[in-house]
């Protein structure tokens, strides 16, 4: 069996390492294609390199996140390796653009399938509705992703195997226990990338409630934030130290000594209730509700950003959420079904 892995971003690159290993493990044939929607070394190739991710057969090295740019050069990678399955990761522009590729002749499996927002403005929450109509199997983290695919009625196979990231998660955090710290506590981790939150007036907003906060951030900026702060000539107060962008093992690392993490990352809330740290997240809503219901997750606008930093807990009772840390396996099994 050939699987023709479509990755391009940080967050498809760590789904994927757990993966990779499975299907070599199931001895199917996995042929890589980076599609370079994150093209920094920092976001991209340093995941190939700490997570022993298999090199790209493709290196497409588009240097866009524009679906149509990325289409056709996957479709022509398709049509060459006549693979079994397109394997799509989440909910970007990548994943979107490898279901398109895969066309009507190559069933699509999508990992991190049926999971929902309900926030329409979220490019995002386009993509996953769309790559789910699109996929032949759906691979679910949980009963409530597998549940709102029914609701829709979508036509292909759903299956709850649990979340890669919490494979990953479990594989890597004591690895990454073992290196050297890059921030010393007490702190809280920032990271702040999304689409909506990088734009000037709310990222100005963001930035003003930072400063009134009696907390120190450490703050890995992502390339299009670091970006958007020139363009707006935003600075950031006192009480934020910038990094560069960390790696996935330096951020395991990170996040467990951190006093809470404030993010708008949708992989970045899975892990701090893994890693058992509260997480108070900038946006409106998530698709990971199921952080917020058990306590772990605060969303909150900018202007209540001090409210929810001064009751951000981690509950003591917390349930286990998104599986058991061995989806992979189930994955790589389900494709031969």
């Amino acid at each position: 069996m050939r699987v023709l892995s479509v990755v391009g971003n940080r967050p498809q690159f760590i789904k994927s390492a757990p993966l990779s290993v499975a299907l070599r493990d199931a001895e199917v044939d996995e042929v890589v294609l980076h599609t370079g929607q994150h093209w920094d070394p920092e976001m991209s190739q340093v995941f190939f390199d700490e997570l022993g991710i298999p090199e790209p057969a493709y290196r497409l090295d588009l240097r866009t996140a524009d679906t149509g740019a990325m289409t056709g050069p996957i479709r022509d990678a398709v049509e060459r390796e006549r693979p079994d399955w397109v394997l799509v990761y989440g909910d970007t522009n990548s994943t979107l653009a490898g279901a398109h590729a895969a066309g009507e002749e190559v069933p699509v499996a999508h990992v991190e399938a049926g999971l929902r927002s309900f926030d329409l403005s979220m490019p995002e929450e386009h993509n996953r509705i769309e790559v789910d109509r699109l996929a032949a199997l759906l691979f679910c983290p949980d009963e409530r992703s597998a549940a709102q695919l029914a609701r829709e009625g979508v036509p292909g196979r759903a299956e709850v195997v649990g979340d890669v990231m919490a494979d990953a998660t479990r594989v890597f955090a004591p690895i990454a226990r073992r290196r050297a710290a890059v921030a010393s506590p007490p702190y809280a981790v920032l990271t702040i990338h999304r689409q909506a939150n990088t734009e000037a007036e709310r990222l100005r907003a963001i930035v003003d409630a930072i400063a009134t906060v009696d907390h120190r951030f450490v703050f890995p900026v992502h390339p299009r934030t670091r970006q958007a702060l020139a363009d707006g000539r935003i600075a950031l107060p006192s009480n934020v130290e910038p990094l560069e962008p960390v790696s996935y093992l330096e951020m395991l690392a990170l996040v467990p000594a951190a006093d809470v993490v404030v993010t708008d990352s949708g992989g970045l809330q899975k892990e701090a209730y893994w890693l058992q740290v509260p997480c108070v997240t900038i946006r409106p809503s998530t698709e990971w509700v199921d952080t917020v219901e058990a306590g772990a997750n605060t969303l909150t606008e900018p202007e209540g950003l001090a409210d929810a930093l001064a009751g951000a807990r981690f509950p003591p009772e917390a349930p286990t959420l998104y599986g058991d840390g061995h989806a992979a396996e189930r994955i790589a099994a389900s494709l031969y079904a």
